[in-house]
């Protein structure tokens, strides 16, 4: 078996290559931006790449490249199946929706005219999101139909920067009011750059026009839970609210006590895992009462903020006491297809 890793310092591929030192295994190390990249995993089994979804480069070709390589019969991590909606919350509303999954009702405009006459007809607050961004990134509470009729007449004008640079830097005021320490500290001072002074990666990303997506809100959430299914196994965590706002992924205020969790949760995310035939899908929730409801779906996450989970559920719902490493319950998925297929 011959397994290829394109290597990327922070992402999954930090703990793949561990695996397979740990292992024996000896990975081809390739690199997806080059231009011959499929001669550079032709002849391997299988390809592992974590991309990013701020990476403008990647958001251009890794659908396309996962799938030439799937017709070339190479397997691949995140495959077709688990990364084409990935960072496009209008394409997960559509997968979703098709699955009949318990998405909160959510609505999109491909006309100006149309859009603002559904405003005539429908309760505030909304949410407001863009189709790309994370960390609760170009997600706004909309509480009246003028603020509503304003974000419409600029995604159908102007449009919006991909990079809600005054955003970003108030998440890092958020941070270092709450933590207080160097890597706050770190993190302001190049929120300040960065409101000045664009990422070359910003620079090339292209405005967010042309649409509009809007979700119902869910009153009376403190938190929301993330569930986060690989395989046969699931883990998550319960992410709280910050105060004086509405969102909670991206607050850093996380409770692991599965007691806390909810096996309904779990359950459900096992279900739509199947349904979807996914490697690796975080699920994010909210609740209507007892009921969950998605607000959005995406195969990549933080690794760190997982490190601390006591412990993950089989799909038996059987709970699996103990610390473990997420990023090598998928190159052992990962390997396992391979030897299955071969």
């Amino acid at each position: 078996m011959k397994i290829a890793i394109h290597e990327r310092a922070g992402s999954f591929s930090d703990r793949w290559l561990e695996y397979c030192r740990s292992k024996g295994i000896n990975p081809k190390r390739v690199n997806c931006y080059d231009s011959n990249i499929v001669d550079q995993v032709r002849g391997c089994d299988g390809l592992l790449w974590h991309w990013a979804h701020w990476d403008c480069r990647a958001a251009q070709f890794a659908r396309q490249l996962t799938h030439s390589l799937e017709r070339m019969g190479v397997r691949v991590f995140p495959d077709s199946l688990t990364c084409w909606h990935y960072d496009d919350k209008v394409g997960q509303k559509y997968l979703l929706e098709a699955i009949d999954a318990p998405l909160v009702p959510s609505y999109v405009f491909y006309d100006k005219d149309v859009a603002l006459e559904w405003l005539d007809h429908v309760e505030f607050p909304k949410v407001f999101k863009l189709r790309r961004g994370a960390g609760s990134a170009n997600v706004l509470l909309v509480r009246s139909r003028p603020h509503a009729s304003r974000l419409i007449h600029r995604a159908f004008g102007p449009g919006f920067s991909a990079v809600n640079r005054r955003s970003l830097l108030k998440e890092r005021i958020w941070h270092w009011n709450r933590d207080r320490n160097l890597r706050a500290f770190l993190g302001l001072g190049k929120g300040l750059a960065r409101l000045v002074v664009p990422t070359t990666l910003e620079k090339a990303m292209v405005r967010e026009k042309g649409y509009v997506y809007f979700q119902d809100f869910i009153p009376g959430n403190v938190f929301d839970i993330r569930i986060i299914v690989v395989g046969k196994r699931a883990f998550g965590i319960k992410r709280m609210v910050r105060a004086n706002d509405f969102r909670a992924s991206g607050s850093g205020s996380i409770i692991y006590d599965k007691n806390q969790i909810g096996q309904p949760c779990v359950e459900l995310s096992f279900e739509l895992a199947r349904r979807l035939g996914t490697q690796c899908l975080a699920f994010d929730y909210v609740l209507d009462g007892k009921r969950p409801l998605l607000t959005e779906i995406s195969y990549a996450f933080i690794q760190e903020g997982y490190r601390d989970c006591p412990g993950y559920w089989d799909v038996a719902l059987g709970w699996h006491e103990g610390s473990f490493i997420a990023e090598h319950f998928l190159i052992e998925d990962f390997i396992t297809s391979i030897e299955l297929n071969s």
